[in-house]
């Protein structure tokens, strides 16, 4: 790190150390924390040149850190596509309209993208977007990211014909009467098509930008981007030359996208291996493989434990199910001291992944492999267990654990109410010693908030800034308290990459990045956290936001 001058910081510190877990001033010499205490002794300690940054009666976090997200993704939306979320839920007359705005306000391009779109009932094809856009490609992407509508241009583009079809089945790739793709993919035909949408390198690294702003002005000081070439097999290069030129701040830690059953796992290993060895820096750092074992309840492919109720003989989508290759991959990426990070929403899912690394744990040894399963929509109390026996990494979403009306009601349908009743566990996870982390994954799902994901953490239900009217909480006995909720949002996801002796609490010797807000998230009546406002955002000492 560059030498620069002392930073005297004073406000009311809660640090996550449990050592020192309150202070009233910290002294940040060339970018990590030299002393937290009292402003008395900071003051002393300090240079004479030491500039103070003084919150006043303000809280003091380490920075915020999000266990799996989708930069590249979110960048994106904000600027290189149209969006779609801000009609709320499906309107596909108001999706004709901003789509037709974002092509008459970019005429110059020859394909266009909108993201953000919401399915129900009402089934569209590409005559929809035929007629908003004949004579280009047009691709209407969900929100979710797992399901996508291609115009006939679009799929003359992929190359998506009835052949195509046939190969992934009718299931990934929709047809009409007459055995040709309506326009509808979901799954493996969109995670493999969305790495050829055009972009150049510097449209990416625009894009990697905005999302670093999104993100600092939100409170996180470091992310994980969980699949760093889903969007662009470039990106990883993005981040690595924006490290070269200076323009990083916000701290990532990748992991690779690996495709379904991999032909070689050992061969995929070495290959992340020898990007890490060539990317890999202070502010861009791969840590493994990320890979897809299904994909999500509401789409009807989530890999369940038993057949959807409304689907006898069927239990969802198995992407990456090749136990045996599994098993290959966890090891190999132990050889080089790297985990894998895995997409494991319905609770089959679950199952089948800490089979895998039990296995894994026999071959290498290793209990301290630190794998990640993220989003956990439905696990039994064995695998909760197990997860925690194999100190496995659950990457929970507290910010999806509400009911949202309409939503749930389809998620009845499709697994019954009990399993839907009981979905989302939390407390469960800490009960068992798991080590605990919170994830958003934004852009996929439309929040990255550091107050409303305490906020329904705590009460399982939406805060009414979010969505009025809907005061039901959801399986309240998976709430937790707000030292959790913290916990899962700092150290917690530094353990994750390894990095709990670099960050993820305020103490002695680690990077001094902070997050400031106006609100005491320990203590303040819940109701006033959801109303708490971000005052500043501290990297390495130096403030890179304020409000």
């Amino acid at each position: 790190m560059v030498k620069t001058a002392d930073k005297i910081i004073l406000g009311n510190f809660i640090t996550m150390d449990e050592k020192r877990p309150f202070a009233k001033a910290a002294l940040v010499k060339d970018g990590v924390f030299a002393y937290i205490g009292s402003a008395e002794e900071a003051k002393k300690l300090a240079g004479a040149d030491a500039q103070v940054l003084d919150y006043g009666d303000n809280f003091i976090y380490p920075g915020f850190l999000e266990s799996h997200c989708h930069g590249h993704l979110a960048g994106l939306r904000f600027i290189g596509q149209a969006d779609l979320t801000q009609t709320g839920l499906t309107d596909y007359a108001k999706y004709r309209d901003i789509i037709k705005a974002f092509i008459a306000k970019n005429p110059q391009r020859n394909f266009y993208i909108a993201s953000g779109w919401v399915e129900n009932e009402e089934y569209v094809s590409k005559a929809y977007l035929d007629e908003i856009c004949a004579d280009k490609p047009l691709l209407l992407h969900t929100g979710g990211g797992h399901s996508m509508l291609l115009n006939t241009k679009a799929l003359e583009w992929a190359g998506i014909d009835a052949a195509y079809a046939k190969a992934y089945g009718y299931d990934q790739v929709h047809v009409d009467a007459n055995g040709e793709p309506d326009g509808y993919i979901c799954e493996t035909p969109v995670f493999e098509l969305v790495p050829n949408l055009p972009a150049t390198i510097e449209d990416i690294k625009e894009y990697l930008l905005a999302w670093q702003d999104f993100a600092l002005k939100s409170g996180f000081t470091a992310v994980c981007d969980a699949g760093a070439e889903l969007i662009h097999r470039d990106c990883p290069k993005a981040y690595h030359e924006l490290e070269k030129e200076g323009k990083l701040k916000l701290r990532t830690y990748a992991y690779m996208y690996v495709l379904d059953n991999i032909e070689s796992p050992r061969a995929e290993i070495a290959r992340i291996a020898a990007e890490r060895a060539t990317l890999s820096g202070e502010y861009f750092h791969i840590l493994g493989a990320k890979a897809f074992l299904d994909g999500v309840t509401e789409a009807h492919t989530g890999w369940q434990n038993q057949d959807y109720a409304d689907e006898p003989g069927y239990h969802g989508l198995e992407r990456f199910n090749d136990h045996d290759k599994m098993v290959e991959l966890i090891t190999e990426a132990n050889k080089e001291g790297m985990a894998v990070h895995v997409h494991s929403e319905g609770g089959g899912a679950t199952h089948f992944m800490l089979g895998c690394i039990e296995d894994a744990e026999k071959i290498t040894g290793n209990m301290d492999q630190r794998n990640v399963l993220a989003h956990l929509h439905f696990v039994t109390e064995e695998d909760i267990r197990r997860m925690a026996a194999t100190r496995s990494i659950p990457a929970v979403p507290p910010l999806w654990t509400p009911n949202v009306p309409g939503l749930y009601e389809q998620e009845v349908s499709y697994v019954g109410a009990e399993l839907a009743e009981n979905s989302y566990p939390i407390k469960s996870f800490y009960d068992a010693g798991a080590n605990v982390v919170f994830h958003s994954d934004y852009p996929v799902s439309p929040m990255m908030n550091v107050k409303y994901s305490i906020y329904m953490a705590e009460t399982r239900k939406f805060p009414k800034e979010v969505l009025d009217g809907v005061d039901k909480a959801h399986n309240v006995k998976e709430a937790i308290n707000r030292e959790q909720a913290l916990r899962a949002m700092t150290i917690n996801v530094a353990y994750q990459w390894r990095q709990e002796h670099r960050m993820g609490s305020i103490e002695f010797g680690k990077i001094a990045n902070m997050t400031v807000y106006d609100c005491d998230f320990l203590h303040d009546d819940i109701e006033k956290v959801a109303q708490a406002n971000i005052i500043a955002t501290i990297v390495d000492g130096e403030e890179v936001y304020k409000a």
